[in-house]
Parts: structure tokens; C-alpha cells; sequence
């Protein structure tokens, strides 16, 4: 693949900041980490046209489980090869993150990233109770709480995780324009 086919990354570019090398992002590889489970996107990049995005758990759609699972220190270690592994245009499986066997955070193709709302402002837990809206607090298979808001029609508004249930409610966000949508802060 040569240059003039990366695809159009500027709007992310312009969103979450330009991207890291593999190289500047593993010898940040703590923070960059932290930032994500508090709900961060970072992007990085290998060779300028492979592009991936440290996430927070949030930022991966469906279920976690059956995906890959990486420790933190293996994936400092292997962090080129991980970016290679989710750039892939035939495979855009994401790589969970783990600490302690926990997933923490994920690295996900920053491809996935262009149809999505730009970054979370928060919400406010006691608005969306005020405005008749539900909010339901759960454990998921990583003993993770989930705060779920829905409509009074039980359509899903909003979905925050983190490692208490406090941590779940603060995680709670939306992006104005594009309606309600997920966001994962810390514990």
C-alpha cells in the first residue's frame, strides 16, 4: 500500500490529536493505558498507513467475550505486531487488554473510529432520572459494573462501565449531536 491509499484519518486527526508511533506510544504505554480506562482514545500508527486506537472497553461493540486477550506488558512488548493485527482491512477483530486478567482498555482499527461521534461530554446520572428515564447497574462476565439508562420506551440511551458501581454512573455520556452513546470511566 503506498501513502496516497491511507485512508482519510484528518477528522480523526482533528478529533483525538495525531496519532503516536509505535515506539512513542510504548515508552508512554502506562499513561496511555490510564487514559484509556478513563475513557481516552489515543491513536497509533505503524509504517503511516497502518492506524489503530487504544479505547476504553466502551469503544468495542458487541460482546467481549471470544476476542482476543492480551496482557498490558505482552502487548507493550508486541505493540507493532498488535497495530498490524487490527489495521488489517480483512480482519478488524479488536484486542482486549488485560490486567490481571481484567480487561482494562482494547485496541480496536482506527478505521472503526470514523463513523463514530466525536469525544463523550459526561451525563449527569440525576438529569436522566429526572427526565423519567431508567438507570440499571449490573455485573458483566469480568465482574465489571454496567450502568445502563433507558427512555421510558426502554430504548437504550446510554452505557458507562468501570470497576464500581459509582464509577459506572460517573461514566455515563453522550455526544450532542450524534444522541446518546457509550462511555467507560474509571473505578
Amino acid at each position: 500500500m503506498i501513502d496516497s491509499e491511507r485512508p482519510p484519518y484528518d477528522e480523526l486527526e482533528a478529533r483525538y490529536g495525531a496519532p503516536l508511533g509505535v515506539e512513542d506510544a510504548r515508552a508512554r504505554w502506562g499513561a496511555l493505558v490510564g487514559d484509556a480506562m478513563s475513557g481516552a482514545t489515543t491513536l497509533i500508527t505503524r509504517e503511516r498507513w497502518e492506524w489503530a486506537a487504544l479505547v476504553p472497553l466502551s469503544e468495542v461493540s458487541g460482546m467481549l467475550s471470544g476476542l482476543p486477550v492480551v496482557s498490558l506488558s505482552t502487548a507493550r512488548g508486541k505493540l507493532g505486531e498488535l497495530v498490524r493485527q487490527v489495521a488489517q482491512p480483512y480482519d478488524e477483530t479488536p484486542v482486549l487488554l488485560t490486567r490481571h486478567r481484567t480487561p482494562v482498555a482494547a485496541l480496536i482499527a482506527a478505521r472503526r473510529l470514523l463513523d463514530r461521534p466525536g469525544p463523550r461530554r459526561p451525563a449527569d446520572p440525576d438529569a436522566l432520572l429526572r427526565a423519567g428515564h431508567t438507570i440499571t447497574l449490573a455485573l458483566d462476565s469480568w465482574e465489571r459494573v454496567i450502568a445502563t439508562a433507558r427512555d421510558q420506551d426502554g430504548n437504550e440511551i446510554a452505557v458507562g462501565s468501570s470497576g464500581s458501581a459509582a464509577g459506572a454512573l460517573r461514566s455515563l455520556g453522550y455526544s450532542g449531536s450524534a444522541g446518546w452513546t457509550t462511555a467507560s470511566g474509571p473505578g
